[in-house]
C-alpha cells in the first residue's frame, strides 16, 4: 500500500548545505500522491465540526481548497502581507533568518466558527502559529493543524500543542 513519503522528493543541501528539503511539488503532481494527501488529511479531521478550512500561503493552499471541497466548507486564505484587497488584519513571525508578516481579511471569519488550520509542512510552528493568532483575533477557534510533513527536531508540533492545539501530520521526518 502506498504511503505519502512515497511520493516527497528529498533534495540534499536546499536552501543551504546540511538541509534536507521534502519537495511536496512531487507528491502533488502525482494524481495518486495527491489523492493519498487529501484523503489522509480528511480522515484526520473525521469526527471534527469543521466550519472552514484555512489555508498558509502557498501551499496551504493547494491542499485547503481540496479540503474545503470535500469537507463541504469555505475556505480561507492567510496570505504574506501586500497580497490581500481590502482591510486586512496582520500578525508578524520570527523565521530562523529573520521576521515575516502574514495577513487576512479582517471579515473572513466570524465568532464562534470552527476552524482547519492546513499547510504542507511544520517545521518550528512559527508560521502556523502566526495563522493560529490571526484567526482567534477574529473569533474563530482553530480545531484541529493539519499538516503532510512534520520536520520532528525542529519542534512546531510541541510549540502547536503547548498552545493548546491538535496537531495531525500524515508522515514525520527526523532532523532539518
Amino acid at each position: 500500500m502506498a504511503h505519502v513519503t512515497d511520493y516527497i522528493r528529498t533534495i540534499p543541501d536546499f536552501p543551504h548545505e546540511g538541509i534536507q528539503f521534502r519537495d511536496v511539488t512531487t507528491l502533488f503532481a502525482d494524481r495518486d500522491g495527491l489523492r493519498l494527501a487529501i484523503e489522509g488529511l480528511v480522515a484526520a479531521c473525521e469526527g471534527l465540526e469543521i466550519d472552514t478550512v484555512a489555508g498558509l500561503e502557498a501551499r496551504g493552499f493547494i491542499l485547503g481548497g481540496a479540503l474545503a471541497d470535500r469537507l463541504g466548507t469555505g475556505f480561507v486564505p492567510i496570505r504574506k502581507k501586500g497580497k490581500l484587497p481590502g482591510r486586512t488584519i496582520e500578525q508578524a513571525y520570527t523565521l530562523e533568518y529573520g521576521e515575516a508578516v502574514v495577513e487576512m481579511h479582517d471579515d473572513a471569519l466570524h465568532a464562534g466558527q470552527k476552524v482547519l488550520l492546513v499547510d504542507d509542512l511544520l517545521a518550528t510552528g512559527g508560521t502556523a502559529e502566526a495563522g493560529l493568532r490571526l484567526i482567534e483575533r477574529l473569533g474563530a477557534e482553530v480545531v484541529v493543524c493539519a499538516f503532510v510533513i512534520d520536520l520532528k527536531d525542529l519542534g512546531g508540533r510541541a510549540r502547536l500543542e503547548g498552545l493548546g492545539q491538535r496537531v495531525e501530520a500524515l508522515c514525520a521526518y527526523e532532523g532539518a
